[in-house]
Formats: C-alpha cells, structure tokens, sequence
C-alpha cells in the first residue's frame, strides 16, 4: 500500500475518533488523533493479522497500553473490517461493546483489556516471552503515551523485555508532548526517552510518527534488529488533523460539541480532499 492510501485511511480513522467522541459526549480525542497514522501502519500493512480469524493462534498481538485512546483504536479496528464503521457511534453507550477502555470480553480483535497505565506494556512483555517460551513466530506491538512513561512500571517492563532480549516486542511511544495536566516536561519530565530505552537494552528509532517512509523504514529496522526488543519513539502532533484541536492540552479528554464536531469534520473533508 503507498503512502496515499496509508495517508487516505488514516484520514477515515481520524473522522472516526470525530464522530465516536462527539456521539459519546466523552472520551479522548488528542492522543487518539496523534496516534492514527501509527495505529493505520501497524493494522494495514505491518502486523498479521485477519479480521475474519480474530483468535488466529499465529496472529501478531497489539496491546493499546495507553487505554484511554480507545477511539483511535476503535477506529482503525472498524477501517480494518473488524466490525461496521458506524458502530463508532456507539462509543460509551450503555451495553455498547465499544466502552471508554478496550475490553477483550466485549470485542474481538482486542488482545488484551487495558487502561491503568503502565500494565499494557507489561502483558505485551508477557505476550512477548510466551511466544519465545512456545517457538511461536508472532511478534507483539505496544503503544504508550508518552505521559504513562512517567509511570514505573513502564521501566519494570522495559528492564524485563531487555534482560530476556525480546526482539519480538515492539514498543512505540507517542510523543505528543502533552498529558491531562500540560506538556510533559512541566508534569513530571520522563526525557530523555531514547536514552531511557537504551539503558534497558533497547534498540531506539526515532520518527516522525507522521511520516509515513519513517514509519515504514521503523518497523522494517525493528524486523531486522536481533537479540533485544524495539523502542520507536514517534514524534506526533496532539489532535493531528483538527485545526482547533493540534497540540491543545484540553483536548486530551474533552468531546467535541455540535459546532466543534461540524467544524472537525470539515477540517478532515479538506485533507482528504487534498490527498
């Protein structure tokens, strides 16, 4: 698939976390927005998997460790054919399978619950090991913010996956540089994170998590890289896509309203119009 394509998906999935925040009145749209042309690589041209065999023993593992951007993993589930792009509207709803966190019991496709955070990258770890354990040739992905990694139990992992050279592990970090309370360094400064990956034995690359060719060129580095696990630190804009919404600390978990919804939309008619 060429970067247009890649580009014109992660559109669709970027209107979709739009229209599941808007209809659920809640939710996280900033990161969930950063995050979408990482989540479209990684469901349309890196990982195998088969929506139509969700249980496939063989099938390659993501864990969203950082739970709260539900909709852009919904959304990209639903562009990948795991379910109908307009059940994004169910979002929250009250015996909706699509809830605030990602529930493994509701939804198939989703390996694994997860929203405390800090435990999503411990049971890809875990996921990880099992597979070297059992000669299985599945490769496990993670995705964290970059504000979970001012968490402890992201290093426990981390120092974990090194120490038992899991080159089937991929962890990526979306460094948008914003969490619920302002911009990271000002919260609690988990910077450098390369540095921080590197000394627990990781080999780190580090992107634009916008850039398509760096995307591409990040996983194939990380097929290719033996003996330890990947970090893929991918810089990214918050909100990316909605004009109002880019590199706004608000938006980290506030729902657009009527206006603010017609308003995002038409900003992504216009990328989409241009791609």
């Amino acid at each position: 698939m060429d970067n247009i394509e890649l580009k014109k998906i992660a559109n669709e999935v970027r209107k979709g976390i739009v229209t599941a925040t808007h209809s659920a009145k809640s939710g996280h749209p900033g990161g969930s927005l950063s995050a979408a042309d990482i989540y479209t690589y990684l469901y349309f041209e890196e990982m195998n998997i088969d929506p139509e065999k969700p249980k496939d023993p063989e099938r390659d593992r993501f864990v969203l460790s950082k739970g709260h951007t539900a909709p852009g993993y919904y959304s990209v589930m639903a562009q990948r054919g795991y379910f109908p792009v307009a059940e994004l509207e169910t979002l929250r709803h009250t015996g909706a399978r699509l809830q605030g966190h990602p529930s493994m019991n509701y939804l198939p496709g989703i390996d694994m619950s997860s929203g405390s955070l800090g435990q999503g990258i411990s049971a890809a770890v875990g996921m990880a090991l099992g597979a070297k354990i059992q000669n299985k040739d599945f490769r496990v992905y993670t995705l964290l913010g970059d504000g979970e990694c001012e968490e402890g139990q992201v290093w426990e992992a981390s120092m974990f996956a090194g120490a038992k050279k899991l080159d089937n592990l991929v962890v990526i970090v979306d460094n948008n540089n914003l969490q619920i309370d302002g911009e990271i360094t000002e919260v609690n400064n988990p910077y450098p994170l390369d540095k921080k990956f590197e000394a627990f034995n990781f080999h780190v690359i580090n992107i634009d998590g916008h850039d398509f060719d760096q995307i591409r060129a990040a996983f194939k580095e990380a097929k290719e890289t033996k003996g330890m696990p990947t970090a893929i630190i991918a810089k990214t804009v918050k909100g990316k896509g909605v004009s109002f919404m880019e590199n706004q600390a608000s938006w980290h978990g506030t729902a657009p309203n009527d206006e603010q919804y017609a308003q995002a939309m038409a900003d992504l008619e216009r990328i989409g119009e241009s791609l």
